[in-house]
């Protein structure tokens, strides 16, 4: 036999025995391109003898195909071995550790809600800027230059000079967009505006600085508060129940006349009276008018030939009640177990 067949095949019986790193370097040491043993002696085989040519050159590529396998079987035991050293000292009867899971918010739940209901009526969705102008957030909708609202203790300004519209500010109501909208000019119009809205409101069991607000807009020849109440009360009904009790009380709005506020009776307390709504048996969940004549026709609208209502609600005073949810900071607190409760 062949002195280097000879010295491969003592190297093959000890390939099963060798560790990780000293397998990558017997693999190299037989089978590397350069190198290795064995792609050596296959190089050489022009040199031998015609007569043994023959018979060592099938040797050797025997040996190459068993030293392949075997060093795969070897790579795979190696694998195995490493997977049960990291299973070594794991209680596998032990209970599995829980682990916090995200669900998805009352408030979220409550907004997909309120878009699918007036989506089924034939609203579509439109979204605007959360920092607006004085402009778009007040004087567009019949704002006084006055009115208290404009004013610092109630609104927060951004910095910066004034520009053509006023100043800059975080937007108090999403009506901003209403505007946007009725500009553009394409009626007849019904929208809904979902968006997030900041005042200097205290921060108690039903008011937050920083909260959702939902209003919807509908405009078009013949638009009366027939069709305003009908689309309200059908949407409270969709949303609390058809045993809902439906109130609509005067009210006044800049934005619109006449207007009103919208109550659902109670869910939290069943009329009876609780903290949530002031124990009166009713939540004031919306407000809602028909749009002022001055408002299309600042945004170039005709008020003679068009009208239309408008309303505007908070997303978080409906999971509220829908929830019976006493306190609304709970919704700003991140509890996973009180969120998580909600799916």
């Amino acid at each position: 036999m062949h002195p280097a067949l000879a010295r491969l095949a003592e190297r093959l019986a000890r390939v099963p025995a060798l560790g990780a790193a000293e397998l990558e370097a017997e693999h190299v040491a037989v089978l590397g391109r350069k190198s290795g043993e064995l792609t050596a002696l296959l190089k050489s085989l022009a040199t031998l003898p015609l007569e043994d040519r023959k018979a060592v050159g099938a040797e050797a590529n025997r040996l190459r195909a068993d030293f392949e396998a075997a060093f795969e079987r070897r790579k795979a035991a190696l694998a195995a071995e490493a997977g049960r050293a990291a299973w070594r000292g794991v209680d596998l009867t032990m209970p599995g550790r829980g682990r916090w899971t995200g669900s998805r918010h009352p408030v979220t739940l409550v907004l997909d809600e309120v878009t699918a209901i007036f989506r089924g009526l034939g609203f579509v969705r439109a979204t605007g800027p959360e920092a607006e102008s004085e402009w778009l957030n007040f004087l567009a909708l019949n704002f006084p230059a006055d009115h208290p609202a404009m004013d610092m203790h109630d609104t927060l300004y951004l910095g910066g000079d004034a520009g053509p519209e006023g100043r800059m500010l975080l937007r108090t109501h999403t009506s901003p967009v209403q505007v946007r909208v009725l500009r553009e000019g394409a009626l007849p119009v019904r929208v809904i505006i979902p968006g997030t809205v900041y005042r200097k409101d205290p921060f108690d069991a039903s008011h937050a600085p920083v909260f959702t607000q939902v209003e919807g807009l509908a405009v078009d020849e013949g638009i009366s508060f027939v069709d305003l109440k009908a689309t309200l009360a059908h949407f409270a009904r969709a949303l609390f129940g058809g045993d809902t009790a439906v109130r609509f009380r005067p009210s006044y709005f800049p934005f619109t006349e006449p207007s009103a506020e919208m109550d659902v009776s109670c869910r939290i307390c069943g009329g009876n009276g609780c903290a949530a709504c002031k124990g009166s048996g009713w939540m004031e969940i919306l407000g809602c008018g028909m749009v002022h004549p001055t408002v299309l026709a600042n945004c170039g609208i005709d008020p003679e030939r068009y009208t239309g209502f408008a309303f505007g609600m908070g997303p978080e005073r409906i999971a509220m009640n829908r929830f019976g949810i006493p306190d609304i900071r709970q919704l700003y607190d991140g509890d996973m177990r009180f969120l998580g409760q909600f799916g």
